[in-house]
């Protein structure tokens, strides 16, 4: 990643040596093994709304307890863009929340296209595949979910900080999924009101039902009255974009958070993979939907500040990652080995001319202290930390020079 305007000592920070530019490098270096890594990503909220907000009590104490990245951005938008980079290391050509187009063998990528998917380009996201070059990602967006005029920051969304841009380059078409499946270890992406039925086509489901108003699976059904309230939204599984996830079996590794598969049952017996993509609802992650009441509701008003938030949203979050958190150091596993618990949101949710910094906390099971840093990391950092910490080689703009490992939160 070229970010401008970060300074050559911060670039170099515990980075890898492999080359800019490059789809898959060395192994990064500056964490020791780790044995397991859960990932909870959480939606829609700037560094400052959630920190020192009343309405979210454990996720502040655990800040205060744990080690927490106060200098860490979220490097584009919308949503999806975001969890493609928490997982590849690159927005892919994708800039927008739209769902696969499932199993198009016929579908040409946008990185191998060269046409990113954006607002002007509004199709379903091809299954992402092969090699090409990346859409860029500049330092103020004047149309992507936003109105603004282009050359006045103060109308735009922020990407990063709002000065720090991010150069297209080379891409290859995988994630940490496709590298621990050839290292022969072991994900899963846990993804909350998933229907029983499993991820396969299904864009959005509120845990039963799925997509718009699908009730093929009653008899003799009434109308529907209102379309599927979309509490699982595909654009919230990154894995599912990919060929080699819709194609090799991988969306076998897709589980909700109940059952005899899913999140708290692998917890309770132990038998979790080494990496966990865990999210919740979109009423539990502090996203918000509407039609799902009122503790649910989008927030009214999103300026980057706690006025006009929903608290009933916030704290359903805060709940959310509580029992989590909670069963994950309650599993037998938390006690053995080298883990990491992260919690991280996604962006700020467009609050315009407002520095795109989010929360990030890491919790360790075998390190004394509290770390607090203020290093700046973003997406791509936390992508080849856990690589370099489960000795997978860093991907995409992980690969970077510019990218820091986050040695000081997960220890070396």
């Amino acid at each position: 990643m070229k970010l401008h305007s970060i300074a050559a000592a911060i670039a170099l920070a515990a980075g890898c040596a492999a080359p800019a530019l490059a789809g898959e490098g060395q192994t990064p270096q500056g964490v020791h093994r780790l044995d397991h890594v859960w990932v909870i990503v959480m939606e829609n909220h700037g560094y400052g709304q959630v920190v020192g907000n009343p309405n979210a009590p454990f996720i502040n104490q655990m800040a205060r307890t744990v080690n927490v990245a106060t200098n860490y951005y979220g490097v584009g938008h919308p949503s999806l863009t975001n969890y493609l980079e928490i997982v590849g290391g690159s927005n892919f050509g994708v800039q927008n929340d739209n769902s696969p187009d499932w199993h198009n063998a016929g579908c040409t990528p946008a990185i191998v296209s060269g046409v990113p998917v954006n607002e002007a380009n509004p199709a379903a996201i091809c299954p992402i595949w092969g090699q090409g070059v990346d859409a860029a990602t500049p330092a103020i967006d004047y149309t992507n979910e936003v109105t603004g005029t282009p050359g006045n920051p103060a109308t735009g969304a922020w990407n990063i900080d709002g000065s720090l841009s991010v150069a297209a380059a080379t891409t290859v078409g995988k994630t940490i999924a496709d590298q621990l499946d050839a290292a022969h270890s072991s994900w899963k992406s846990y993804q909350e009101d998933l229907p029983l039925a499993g991820a396969d086509g299904v864009n959005a489901s509120d845990g039963v039902f799925v997509n718009a108003n699908d009730l093929s699976v009653l008899s003799n059904p009434q109308p529907a009255s209102s379309n599927v309230v979309a509490l699982y939204a595909v654009k919230h599984n990154p894995f599912a974009y990919f060929k080699s996830v819709q194609e090799n079996g991988g969306l076998k590794k897709m589980a909700g958070f109940d059952g005899d598969h899913g999140l708290y049952a692998d917890l309770r017996s132990g038998h979790v993979p080494a990496y966990s993509l865990i999210a919740p609802n979109q009423c539990n992650d502090q996203h918000g939907r509407s039609g799902a009441g009122v503790y649910c509701a989008y927030d009214p008003n999103d300026n980057g500040t706690q006025n006009g938030l929903n608290p009933g949203l916030i704290y359903r979050g805060d709940v959310a990652v509580q029992k989590i958190v909670g069963a994950i150091e309650g599993s037998p596993v938390w006690r053995h080995g080298h883990n990491a618990i992260v919690v991280v949101w996604d962006e700020n949710d467009y609050a315009v001319a407002t520095p795109n910094k989010v929360l990030t906390l890491v919790e360790t099971n075998d390190r004394e202290g509290r770390v607090v840093s203020n290093q700046y990391y973003n997406h791509y950092s936390l992508l080849k930390t856990i690589e370099s910490g489960l000795g997978l080689p860093c991907l995409n703009h992980a690969c970077d020079a510019s990218v820091a490992v986050m040695s000081d939160l997960f220890g070396r």
